[in-house]
C-alpha cells in the first residue's frame, strides 16, 4: 500500500515525497499509469506555471490516468495540483484544466502584495473532515501563490485564509482534497495533515460522505 506522488516535471515533487516519508508513509514518485492505478492514493503537487503544468500532464498521458482514478481512491492536489482540478486558469490567457470541478483560478487582486507568500492562518469550515483531525482553526500554514481558485460550488470549500480578500485555502468533495498552501512546508501542523491523509488512505480513518472507505 502506497501513495503515488505524480511526477509531471513540475517543482516541489521531492519535497512532498520527503515529507510523506517523514510521517512513515510508503511513497512512489511516478508518472507510470500502472503504478498510479495500483496506489492507495494519489497526490498531485507542483509549483510553476499552470499552462506548463497541464501541458506536461497531457504529454505524459496522465490526464486520463488521473480522471479514471480520481473517483476510486483518495486524491490530494497541492498548490497548482489543486488549481488544475478546475476548468481553467486565467494565468497567461485562458488555459484549460482537468475540469473535475466547475470554477477557475484567478489572479489575486493587486490591492494586496502578490505573490501571497508566507504563513497565514486557516479558517476551517469542514471541521468534521478527518483530514483536519488534531488541527484547529487559527493554525498557520505556508502559502506561496499568485492565483487562487474560485469554485462555482462554494460547498466544496473546506478552509479559507484572510489575505485582504478571502482566499480558498482548501477544497473537499468525497475522496478528493486540495490545498492551496503547502503542507510539506508547514512544520508539524503540515505533517499532521499529511499523516491524516495517509491514515485515511490506509483505511484507518474514513471521512464524511466519502466514496473511498
Amino acid at each position: 500500500m502506497y501513495i503515488a506522488v505524480i511526477d509531471y516535471n513540475m517543482g516541489n515533487i521531492s519535497s512532498v515525497a520527503n515529507a510523506l516519508k517523514r510521517i512513515g508513509a510508503e511513497v512512489k514518485i511516478t508518472n507510470k499509469a500502472e503504478v498510479i492505478d495500483n496506489s492507495a492514493a494519489m497526490i498531485l503537487p507542483g509549483v510553476g506555471a499552470y499552462r506548463d503544468a497541464y501541458k506536461n500532464l497531457e504529454e505524459l498521458k496522465l490526464v486520463g490516468v488521473i480522471k479514471r482514478n480520481i473517483e476510486k481512491k483518495y486524491f490530494l492536489g497541492i498548490c497548482i495540483g489543486m488549481q488544475l482540478l478546475f476548468e481553467y486558469s486565467v494565468e497567461d490567457g485562458i488555459n484549460s484544466g482537468l475540469g473535475i470541478f466547475k470554477g477557475s483560478a484567478e489572479r489575486i487582486p493587486p490591492v494586496v502584495k502578490v505573490p501571497h507568500m508566507g504563513w497565514n492562518q486557516l479558517k476551517i469550515l469542514k471541521k468534521d473532515s478527518k483530514v483536519f483531525s488534531g488541527i484547529k482553526s487559527g493554525e498557520n500554514f505556508y502559502f506561496v501563490h499568485s492565483y487562487h481558485v474560485v469554485p462555482e460550488n462554494k460547498n466544496i470549500i473546506s478552509c479559507t485564509t484572510d489575505y485582504g480578500i478571502e482566499i480558498t485555502a482548501g477544497i473537499k468533495k468525497g475522496n478528493i482534497y486540495g490545498f492551496q498552501f503547502h503542507p510539506e512546508k508547514s512544520s508539524m501542523e503540515g505533517l499532521k495533515l499529511l499523516d491524516n491523509f495517509w491514515n485515511m488512505a490506509k483505511g484507518r480513518k474514513t471521512d464524511d460522505n466519502n466514496t473511498c472507505n
